[in-house]
């Protein structure tokens, strides 16, 4: 019977190649997986027993919900599973290298009788799965995680500095998914100061001029009605000023000498 749908906090981990490891190490690394998260959600002090977990052999999807802070997710929680993942690494061999991709993403998502679905757990699928992120942690060979956010969450947790959590450290990715979906998301390597390996980034094209509000519009920068020193509706040519040019209610202060 289908649940309603709940609005989470939605992590998505995925081990770093999975697939390439014989059957018994796949074994071992599915138990450290659940070890180093098991412990990383308790340093974080969030209660596991208030966190819906579903199996994905190489992975798990985590939902959280709501009443958690996500500070503590993108903060204290990162750097407790970078903690765990830096201890199997001083015991791991090489061919046991435990290293993960984590996304985290919000919104809806309903339980049914065979698992969880929604279009926000898709997107926060497809952020895991991201090529850039997987290029990001293969070129970060001493890192031990990486971590992609969605634009909402960045937005609204990371770029606000939140104790514990570095926005600085965060790079822009824009990417387009095997659907043809184009993301917004933002990408960090613990450790590093910004993560390595990523495409450059197109930067966005400057609006245009007339879409500028108070832009002059005429020929060589001024507008037509530019000669009759009029502010409302017209356009005012300031050159350098001294003191205060006022128009009506508006007024710039600047110095050096005023050109009307």
């Amino acid at each position: 019977m289908t649940s309603e749908a709940l609005h989470y906090w939605i992590l998505v981990l995925d081990m770093e190649s999975f697939s390439t490891r014989s059957d018994p190490i796949q074994r071992s690394l599915r138990d450290a997986m659940y070890d180093v998260v098991e412990s990383a959600f308790a340093q974080a002090g969030i209660d596991r027993r208030e966190v819906v977990t579903e199996d994905r052999g190489d992975g798990i999807l985590i939902l959280v919900p709501t009443t958690i802070s996500p500070i503590r997710l993108a903060g204290p929680l990162i750097r407790a599973l970078d903690d765990g993942l830096r201890e199997k690494a001083q015991v791991y061999s090489a061919a046991h290298s435990l290293r993960m991709r984590l996304a985290l993403h919000q919104g809806l998502a309903v339980r049914d009788r065979h698992g969880w679905s929604g279009d926000a757990v898709n997107t926060a699928c497809r952020l895991v799965d991201a090529q850039p992120l997987r290029d990001a942690l293969r070129a970060a060979d001493s890192a031990h995680l990486a971590f992609i956010v969605s634009d909402q969450v960045y937005d609204g947790v990371v770029r606000h500095a939140h104790r514990g959590i570095d926005p600085a450290a965060y790079l822009p990715l824009r990417f387009a998914t095997k659907h043809g979906e184009v993301l917004e998301s933002w990408i960090t390597v613990p450790g590093f100061s910004a993560p390595p390996g990523l495409p450059p980034q197109p930067k966005p094209a400057p609006p245009p001029r007339s879409a500028i509000p108070g832009a002059a519009q005429a020929d060589g920068g001024q507008s037509a009605e530019a000669g009759n020193g009029a502010i409302g509706g017209s356009a005012i040519e300031v050159g350098v000023v001294h003191g205060d040019v006022v128009g009506r209610d508006k007024f710039v202060h600047q110095q050096g000498p005023a050109r009307w």
